[in-house]
């Protein structure tokens, strides 16, 4: 075994409340794992399980929480029971007046060493004794709160007594900033808590009426180094913090009621979200050190396509295109304003982006910038689209590594590149992208059916993908494009006031007509029908639908002559 030094007496200088926590966060102590334990969250779309486990310099042990980032070394084997550790990161927080130690970062000295000591419990509970220097404990589990100790069996030192009278002052007079608690680490099991968090999104204050009353709320997103929360503040506390809350600062934020979060209305990974009321403690953080940082989990636009319908993630690109500023009618009777952008990135894959509300009244960046956008759902409109929300956050110009990197890939060529974009998969008789054609795997149409009927796979989950070179034979003149939304491209109805569109709720002057045609083609082996959309009309008729109706209604024969 190697010769390691742990460092010795850190456990207890944890515990003593006396010490100077600057120096002892900055110390960097060597430690050992005795125990691990995975603590799994109540279920919830967002679930993320954490780890418990118990951390020892030799003489005495302490309870620890792993950050959630580094559950990776655990669930590959890296880490485990009695491998020794440098805690580069971590915070220590008062739970239940026990002290719990969150480890944030650690580098791995020893994976494999066998127990050094025989430690002892630095926060023992009653009848715990020596005992525990015999044995290794087991970390609590997460829905079980620890057990408070009694006064009698736990000796505090006067300065320690001063301490304490003294922090209590100072929550009554204040915020506790010293026992900043991770957001991750929060539940309602916990009292007495402060969390130093940014507010990453700020939603405008929404009202209702019903047969129950009249109210109003507003929610943020607040996230530190372990995670992230929702809270939310209604009626008497709407009007106490909002105006106090600015979205991109810090905050010290205490006594607010730790609930079980609704998942219907959030997509913030936690299984917990906070309820604001009018006691709730709001202090802004002149600290410059030690920030949090906005954490991105960032998919490439190639790979949108893996998404589900409805997912939500994290995408970084460039702007190519800006669209005009537009509006809709939403299911509610309100009109909302959006606005689409076009994001480019390294993958050559180009994607809609649709910005809603005051974000897309707001928008005038016209430079190309680079964009970050967190929590932003996926659509399958024109194969995938993404779409911003309540909760979204959009980062121009982010002071981040992948944002330096793309913005030198986009500078040095990657402006003139060819982008594809995600279109509506095809599959036997459905028209589909037009670009990406793999010409050195080309069938014909008799392998195509051939190994269309072959196929286990169900296609209207899975298309089956080909490429065909084919003469078409025959189009359909019946229904060659359709009456379209120039907003959501939905199929509009002429009605007295206009072209009337159910989805948007609103009627319009003209129409913009989409092509929506039924060809048959053939090769050298067999005919077989398509139908191709949008894309492939204006390839095939050289012009976009608009004009080719334009013909239609000034002259059938020379409409005929175009098909």
């Amino acid at each position: 075994m190697s010769n390691v030094q742990l460092t010795a007496g850190i456990c207890l200088r944890l515990v003593d409340s006396s010490e100077n926590y600057d120096e002892v966060l900055n110390s960097k102590p060597t430690m050992q794992i005795l125990s691990v334990k995975k603590v799994s969250s109540p279920g919830g779309l967002n679930q993320v399980d954490r780890y418990r486990i118990i951390v020892s310099d030799g003489e005495h042990f302490l309870q620890a929480m792993l950050a959630t980032q580094l559950n990776n070394l655990v669930d590959e084997g890296h880490v485990g029971k009695y491998s020794i550790i440098r805690v580069d990161k971590f915070t220590c927080n008062l739970v239940q007046e026990r002290r719990l130690l969150i480890v944030l970062d650690m580098q791995i000295l020893v994976k494999n060493h066998e127990k050094i000591g025989k430690p002892d419990n630095a926060q023992p509970t009653p009848g715990d004794g020596a005992s525990s220097a015999q044995q290794t404990p087991a970390p609590h589990s997460a829905a079980t709160p620890a057990p408070v100790p009694s006064t009698s069996t736990i000796s505090t030192s006067a300065p320690q007594q001063q301490h304490q009278q003294q922090q209590g002052q100072s929550n009554r007079a204040g915020l506790n900033r010293q026992n900043i608690f991770p957001i991750e680490g929060l539940s309602p099991y916990q009292n007495n808590w402060t969390i130093k968090a940014r507010v990453t999104n700020k939603s405008d204050v929404r009202t209702w009426s019903n047969q129950r009353g009249e109210g109003k709320l507003f929610n943020v997103t607040l996230m530190d180094e372990t995670g992230e929360i929702r809270g939310t503040a209604f009626n008497n506390a709407v009007d106490e913090l909002y105006d106090k809350l600015e979205e991109g600062k810090v905050y010290y934020i205490s006594k607010a009621k730790v609930q079980l979060a609704k998942k219907q209305f959030t997509t913030v990974s936690n299984e917990y979200e906070l309820g604001f009321e009018r006691h709730t403690e709001v202090e802004e953080c002149r600290d410059t050190q030690s920030l949090p940082t906005i954490r991105y989990n960032f998919v490439p636009l190639s790979g949108l396509q893996d998404l589900v319908k409805d997912a939500i993630c994290d995408v970084i690109g460039v702007v190519k295109e800006v669209g005009e500023l537009g509006s809709i009618n939403s299911k509610f009777g309100k009109t909302v304003t959006k606005r689409e952008l076009t994001l480019v990135d390294k993958s050559n894959f180009s994607v809609r982006l649709t910005l809603w509300g005051k974000q897309a009244e707001q928008y005038s960046e016209m430079n190309e910038p680079v964009v970050a956008f967190k929590g932003v759902k996926v659509g399958d409109f024109g194969g995938r689209s993404l779409s911003m929300f309540s909760s979204s956050m959009m980062t121009i110009n982010p002071d981040i590594p992948e944002a330096h990197a793309l913005r030198g890939w986009y500078d040095a060529g990657g402006n003139q590149a060819s982008f594809q974009a995600h279109s509506n998969s095809f599959s036997g008789a459905a028209g589909g992208a037009l670009s990406g054609f793999n010409r050195s795997e080309m069938k014909s149409l008799q392998e195509v059916n051939d190994m269309l009927s072959n196929t286990t796979t169900d296609l209207s989950e899975k298309p089956v993908y080909f490429s065909a070179r084919a003469t078409i034979m025959h189009i359909k003149q019946e229904n060659v494009a359709y009456p379209a939304c120039p907003t959501c491209n939905k199929k509009v109805f002429e009605q007295h006031d206009g072209w009337r569109c159910e989805k948007c709720e609103r009627s319009y002057e003209k129409p913009e007509y989409r092509y929506i045609i039924t060809m048959a083609v053939a090769d050298h082996t067999q005919q077989a029908w398509f139908q191709g959309f949008n894309e492939a009309g204006e390839v095939i008729f050289h012009r976009p639908a608009n004009k080719l109706m334009e013909i239609k209604f000034e002259d059938e024969t020379k409409f005929a002559g175009n098909l």
